[in-house]
């Protein structure tokens, strides 16, 4: 995927009506907090240390989702204000962070939040920024933050399994979804990542971009496996018939050929920038 590409699929998740937006993750929302990974630790300490928050830093995440990487800074004791649009995902997020006073949980979008301009040392968006336009995203995180703040963004990119394995599953998806039959190498993943900072760099908003990716192995049950793949974009896409003979073709692979198991391999990433001070 080049540059433009990259780009393009970006502004597909931006332009989908709000409403539709608020609710698309819906369906897999209890799926989502179950069996998508956290962030792994070292990716979140060497975030820390990059931006040099203080200890009393104030931060801005948009989209948390069911709190995926809001924990892990909740623990570190940073007040919280969190953007969620979708009911259930709030819902999730209250749950996941009920030990955390210091994190409040907001049912809105970035969107229609009303602006606090200058108030946070840093905006967090973990996986979730691609689904505010560019043009809205990029200036509004800049105005909500301080002099000198950061806007950090998180990425777990897709669980995928060795090519060897995914060469197995392919022949399912080429009886039931070929359109879904793709494989993401490590390069291929990085090339994405690159990408994905280079867009945080054109919107003119923010410098000195930094990014660094940590390399994650896990071991999921078919039925995790399959949960999984039910809350990426272009499963909840499918319509219901196709999936079901789908995942019917591949719960009967994973089961006879990979004894119920499958090891995934997936990057984590960041990607830090200061904001950009305008000219007068």
């Amino acid at each position: 995927m080049d540059y433009s590409d990259l780009k393009q699929a970006i502004g597909n998740y931006s332009i989908r009506d709000l409403e539709q937006r608020k609710n698309w993750y819906t369906p897999a929302a209890a799926a989502y907090n179950e069996v998508r990974p956290r962030y792994p630790q070292e990716l979140i300490r060497r975030v820390v240390d990059l931006t040099q928050l203080p200890s009393n830093a104030k931060i801005l995440e948009v989209g948390c989702g069911p709190a995926t990487a809001t924990v892990a800074f909740a623990q570190l004791g940073y007040r919280m204000i969190c953007l969620e649009p979708n009911p259930d995902f709030c819902r999730l997020a209250r749950q996941n962070c009920r030990s955390y006073s210091n994190v409040d949980i907001q049912n809105t979008s970035f969107e229609e939040w009303m602006l606090e301009a200058g108030e946070f040392d840093a905006v967090l968006a973990a996986s979730s920024f691609h689904w505010i336009s560019p043009e809205v995203g990029y200036p509004k995180a800049a105005k909500a933050l301080r002099e000198r703040g950061h806007l950090i963004l998180l990425w777990n990119k897709e669980l995928q399994p060795a090519y060897e394995v995914y060469r197995r599953l392919s022949e399912v998806y080429q009886i039931h979804a070929p359109s879904l039959d793709r494989y993401e190498d490590r390069e291929t993943q990085e090339k994405i990542l690159q990408g994905l900072g280079q867009i945080v760099e054109d919107s003119g908003q923010f410098k000195q971009v930094v990014s660094a990716s940590v390399a994650s192995e896990v071991t999921y049950t078919t039925d995790q496996y399959l949960a999984l793949l039910n809350t990426y974009s272009p499963y909840l896409k499918l319509e219901r018939q196709n999936k079901d003979a789908l995942f019917e073709g591949l719960r009967d692979k994973i089961e006879a050929e990979f004894d119920g198991y499958l090891r995934l391999f997936y990057l984590s990433a960041f990607h830090i920038a200061q904001k950009r001070q305008m000219a007068a």
